[in-house]
């Protein structure tokens, strides 16, 4: 096994991981791997957003505790879907917890759900975002900068974030048919306890990946935060 020598984010180390691939920090700075995102457009957008003085516009004000509260909802439900699914799933079908030593495991069963979710979390947190930045406009001008910095942002570098994030049920997969090819290579074990082996690492990745997806929620949330 080689080791991961990386302190990013823990979504980028599981992948490393569970691929036996080595990682090492980037070369580039963050703000030199930006600018090679943004294309000329973007940067015009975001050079506006920045130079501009926007009034913070009026509006209703909920109280923070309540959009904490609501934040840490929409994450313990993005957090939970996976084992309510596959709970759902095992009602559907009156399956046992395990599939009998003889049925065939397939990934793509696995593979739906996970890019069904990562919908899920595209769509629920960038609800939860455009709302954040709405409370934000009505704080101060400065707040309000930071919204439509946040809303450029967003524009800008979603397109890179689904590509990339696309890549993580590919990576599962392969994950997924390296330990069913070392449970076959076995001759005693317990039937098919690989594949609670792989539903915990699958949960681990998809909690990696709400944890990068949440983190402009989270500094929309700083933001907000009474001083």
């Amino acid at each position: 096994m080689k080791r991961t020598a990386f302190s990013g984010p823990a979504l980028v180390r599981l992948l490393a991981h569970f691929a036996d691939l080595e990682v090492h920090e980037p070369a580039q700075s963050l703000a030199d791997r930006l600018s090679q995102w943004l294309g000329w457009t973007d940067a015009i957008a975001l050079s506006t957003a920045l130079a501009t003085d926007p009034p913070a516009m009026p509006g209703a004000r909920s109280a923070p505790r309540d959009v904490e509260e609501e934040c840490a909802r929409v994450r313990a439900s993005l957090a939970g879907a996976f084992a309510r699914e596959e709970a759902a799933a095992r009602r559907r079908h009156r399956a046992p917890v395990q599939p009998s030593p003889d049925s065939p495991v397939d990934y793509a069963d696995f593979r739906q759900r996970y890019v069904s979710l990562q919908q899920a979390m595209e769509s629920d947190i960038g609800a939860l975002r455009t709302r954040l930045r709405s409370m934000l406009a009505t704080k101060s001008p400065d707040m309000a900068r930071l919204a439509v910095v946040d809303a450029v942002m967003e524009q800008a570098l979603t397109a890179r974030e689904r590509s990339l994030l696309a890549n993580v049920p590919a990576l599962l997969g392969k994950h997924f048919e390296r330990l069913k090819s070392a449970h076959a290579s076995l001759e005693t074990s317990t039937a098919n306890a690989w594949l609670d082996v792989f539903r915990k690492d699958l949960q681990s990745v998809l909690l990696a990946e709400l944890e990068v997806r949440f983190q402009p929620i989270e500094g929309l949330l700083a933001a907000l935060r009474p001083r």
